[in-house]
Formats: structure tokens, sequence, C-alpha cells
């Protein structure tokens, strides 16, 4: 087991170097020193320490000394031109694991595809490599699936988060998500064969008490990374389109103070559940065991979907966001 010194340790680490360097010119000499051999010449800092007759701590604490004073600065250059200083302040913001900004390219249908295409890259990066990824279903989650890279994770399990049996034949979302997360990797999907929503919470009840739908959702509450989209509430609304909600419903979400969903829960600007009626008829994963995953990842693209986005941040039901730019601006502008 690694030990980290404590903070008496460690002052009297400090004070030791302070008086074995000396004066703060010959401080930021040595910085310099070990900045070249480090950054340059790629030497290790066990190498260094020997090269100068320090400590590797010693070195370790020069070299950070070295980046907060300005002697050493890391320009990051991301080959995607992602804006990294916007991603940079939304973790600060709001204390997100990782931020992914694209820039916006001024079609939505590009920038969807720009930010899905970021999300497929980051999913297939992750070390250690899930054995277990959750999906739900959607336009966006649609797009992602289309830019997996061929094999991204060997034999992984996909399983569906939520309930997607299409209620209406349409041109909308593709609701065969999971199979498509699992096919580029060469693995297995299972998936939750009910409605997002039914018609009463009684049958609700009735279809997660069945064993194989209970199955399903155990393996859902397992998963460590989980990768969603985020709604909008409009008539674009997939939920709408698939069939599950008319209009004089959107009305009622809307005058109750949803501003979008995520896995089929209408949420209010502060991620709150609204209508405890829907809410009773919503088969999946409940949004707030999102916040028990190491990466769940959420998706989403456009202005429709912006209030919904910070209302997930907000609730902490993401830790992971890979969105563009104008999102990332309205996050970061509104306090």
């Amino acid at each position: 087991m690694i030990r980290k010194p404590g903070k008496a340790a460690t002052a009297n680490a400090d004070e030791q170097l302070s008086v074995r360097i000396g004066s703060q010119e010959r401080r930021e000499q040595i910085m310099v020193q070990i900045a070249k051999r480090y950054y340059n010449l790629e030497h290790t800092q066990a190498d260094i320490a020997d090269e100068l007759g320090l400590t590797r701590w010693q070195v370790g604490r020069l070299l950070r000394e070295a980046r907060e004073s300005g002697i050493v600065r890391v320009d990051i250059i991301p080959r995607s031109t992602r804006r990294v200083d916007l991603e940079s302040a939304l973790q600060q913001r709001y204390g997100l694991c990782e931020a992914l900004v694209l820039p916006d390219t001024g079609e939505d249908e590009v920038t969807l595809n720009s930010v899905a295409q970021e999300a497929g890259r980051y999913l297939a990066s992750l070390q250690p490599r899930p054995q277990l990824v959750g999906v739900s279903w959607g336009r966006t989650m649609s797009a992602m699936a289309r830019w997996l890279p061929v094999g991204w994770n060997e034999g992984v399990h996909v399983v569906l988060l939520n309930g997607a049996a299409n209620l209406r034949d349409n041109d909308g979302p593709s609701h065969d998500v999971a199979e498509r997360f699992a096919q580029a990797a060469k693995g297995t999907a299972t998936l939750l064969p009910v409605p997002a929503i039914v018609g009463s919470s009684k049958t609700r009840q009735v279809l997660e008490e069945d064993p194989v739908i209970g199955d399903v959702m155990r393996l859902g509450r397992e998963t460590t990374v989980a990768c969603v989209g985020i709604g909008s509430l409009s008539e674009r609304s997939v939920l709408v389109q698939s069939g599950y909600m008319d209009a004089d419903s959107l009305q009622a979400l809307l005058k109750a103070g949803a501003v979008g969903d995520i896995l089929g829960r209408f949420i209010d600007e502060e991620g709150h559940i609204v209508s405890p009626d829907f809410d009773a008829r919503t088969i999946g994963l409940s949004p707030a065991l999102l916040r028990d995953k190491a990466h769940a990842i959420g998706v989403s693209a456009g202005k429709a979907k912006h209030r919904a986005v910070k209302a997930c941040l907000l609730a902490r039901y993401i830790n992971v966001l890979v969105t563009d730019e104008a999102t990332a601006n309205y996050l970061l502008e509104r306090p």
C-alpha cells in the first residue's frame, strides 16, 4: 500500500528543500534545470534526482512549482480542434470528471455527428476497458453508435437502461442502439423489451417483478459506465415522436416546469422529477442511480437541450459531458 506523507512530514520536507537550495534565484535556476531535463530531454524524475543530488519527491515538487509559477507552460493542442479552455472551465464549474467540447459547425446534424463521434472515441479509450456498459436510446445515442470504432471493446456486454419498445412506426430515432453498440465491439447486448412509459403504475410494477425484466434492470444497476442522451421538451422529443406522449401531455409537463428528460424521466431546471404520474409509469434506471457510476457520460448538442443539460449537471446525473461549443458557453454564462 502506498502511503502519502502527512502535513507535518510535507512541511518538514519543504523546509529541508529550502535550506538546501538557498535563495529564490537559485531555486528558479534549479527549476529550469529540472524542467529542461524532464520536458526536453525526457529524463525520468528518478534520473534527474540522481543527477542533481535530490530526492524524487523534491524533483516532483519543483516541477509542480515551475508550472504554477509560469516557468513551465503546458499547452494542450488536441488534434480534433476541441475547445480545451471551455472543457477545463466546465470541469471546474460543475465538478466533472471530464468534459469534451466540439466547435459548432453551423449545421445541427453535422455538429451532432461531431459530438457523437468524439463521445465514441472517449468511450473506446476508457481504461481499464469496462466489461458492462449501459446505454439509453434516441437520436444522439443512435448517432454515437454509428461512429464507434470497430472492435472498440471486444466482448463487451451492452445493456439497455430504459424501455424502448416502439409504439409508433416513424422515421425518428433508432431503438436498436444497444445492439449496434455491441455489434461494433463484437460483444453482446441485453435489451429491455418493454415500453418506456406504460399506462399505469400497476403495469410497471408487474413488469418489473417479472424475472426476465428484473434481471435486465439489475444489470443496468450494475453497470459502471453509462452513456445517455439528454432530451428536449418539444414536439421533436423522441418520446413524443415515438407515441408515448400527446400534445396535451407535453403542455402539462411544460406547465409543471419540465425542461427536458433523461432516461425518460422529465426534470425541471434543477434536475428534480416534475411529474410523479409519468415517473410512476416509466420503466428503466432511475437518473439518481447514475450518480453511482464511475463514468456517467452525457452526450448532447443543440440549443433546444441547453436547459436540460444544465439541469442534469446541477443534479449530478452525469460526470462526463460531451457537447458543442454553444452549449458549453450557455452553461458557463449562467451563474
